[in-house]
């Protein structure tokens, strides 16, 4: 039996799963010790009871889908709000080499997967399937490049079974980056900023860093700002239009990032209009909290349990790989210190799920011990905008390569 949860009662539904992992991380110690971020354990925990009702009693739960996207574009759009050309200039150098890391390892990444798919006995397209189009690239990618397979290059089921990849990463990536980047930290004896986390942001600080900071709102920068994301909407809606069917397609919420982008340094350097930050930060932050939960609310585990075993085991390593590489390259390369350690695990969230997951990772660990001016900075525009970019042109080579 289908029982399917309107707009209302899916956002219902996604602010207890919140107020759960609140409570859930406030009361296990283990799970602020892991720093496993409240949406993540608020959602596994309703997740696990979807299965438990289907497992039990044949009910499927189905949550509004549109709303769980509406948050996202909100969440990537307040990314490219937040980016003026100022900050993007105090990533310096740093947000080249991560970005030059991240190259590095999107190619790996499906240079496993095609060679374990090829080593079981697979499709090798079912590996790149199992590679950046789903564990880097998320659901929205899975999406899209899914459909492609499935219907120019006849690989039956891709877009489930690139879905059923996506939420296998957005769970891993939400779980192993806290833990990585804790470990990281106790072993080579690196400390934070002196001081509490939320006391020592500033107005200089990036966005998402603090989420629990206190911000202060004016009414007419709540409509200002509702109007910027209405933009960014509206821009990436006809832009996905416009570009439907063409050779190279980005997905929507890269378009909503762009807009923003566009939107914020126009208004800056054109216009001269002050953008109120903190508004942004504000809307951005809780429609990141809220997507997570919808998507964790929103995983049919049924669906992951009935995966094949070869691609299971393509998965794990795929897991692995992602850990190695992120605590011995990652971490060395932007550093060895605590912004290179935070980075890791904004590193592990979307390497294997998506910036949200990367974002809660990373805030994971500076409410715990202290800002990382650098590493918010650096992910949130890495994660969403240059690292799609760079996804679209390595899935077309190795299409091209393997079809």
């Amino acid at each position: 039996m289908d029982i399917q949860f309107n707009t209302y009662y899916t956002l219902i539904w996604a602010a207890l799963v919140l107020l759960l992992g609140k409570f859930l991380v406030s009361r296990i110690r283990w799970l602020r010790d892991f720093n496993i971020p409240e949406p993540v354990a608020g959602g596994l925990i309703a997740a696990t009871g979807c299965y438990v009702l289907y497992a039990v009693m044949g009910y499927r739960l189905s949550f509004d889908g549109e709303l769980q996207t509406a948050f996202m574009l909100v969440f990537f759009s307040s990314i490219g709000l937040s980016a003026n050309f100022a900050k993007l200039k105090a990533g310096g150098r740093s947000l080249f080499v991560f970005l030059l890391v991240i190259a590095v390892f999107i190619g790996l990444q499906n240079a496993v997967g095609i060679s374990m798919a090829s080593l079981l006995g697979l499709d090798p397209l079912i590996g790149l399937i199992a590679g950046s189009m789903t564990l880097l690239g998320g659901h929205g990618t899975a999406g899209a490049w899914g459909s492609i397979l499935e219907y120019e290059h006849g690989v039956q089921g891709a877009m489930t079974l690139g879905m059923a990849c996506a939420t296998f990463g957005l769970v891993i990536g939400g779980l192993v980056g806290g833990p990585l980047a804790k470990w990281l930290i106790r072993r080579n004896q690196l400390q934070g900023p002196e001081g509490n986390s939320e006391d020592m942001v500033d107005a200089a600080s990036p966005n998402f860093e603090s989420p629990r900071k206190t911000r202060l709102i004016t009414t007419d920068a709540t409509i200002e700002t509702l109007a910027l994301f209405a933009g960014c909407l509206a821009f990436a809606q006809l832009m996905t239009e416009l570009t439907a069917g063409a050779s190279f397609q980005l997905p929507t919420f890269v378009w909503a990032l762009g807009a923003g982008v566009l939107i914020r340094n126009a208004l800056d350097y054109v216009f001269h209009f002050e953008v109120f930050d903190r508004a942004i930060d504000v809307f951005g932050s809780a429609a990141l909290s809220i997507y997570l939960a919808i998507a964790l609310l929103s995983l049919k585990l049924w669906e992951l349990a009935g995966l094949a075993g070869p691609l299971v085991i393509i998965l794990a390593v795929q897991a692995v790989v992602m850990v190695l590489y992120v605590a011995l390259v990652t971490f060395r390369v932007m550093g060895r210190d605590y912004d290179a350690a935070v980075l890791s695990a904004g590193n592990c969230g979307f390497g294997m799920g998506a910036t949200p997951t990367a974002v809660a990772n990373m805030q994971a660990i500076t409410n715990q011990y202290g800002p990382s001016h650098k590493a918010f900075l650096i992910v949130p525009m890495v994660g969403a905008f240059f690292i799609d970019l760079l996804n679209a042109i390595f899935l077309q080579f190795f299409i091209k390569l393997l079809a």
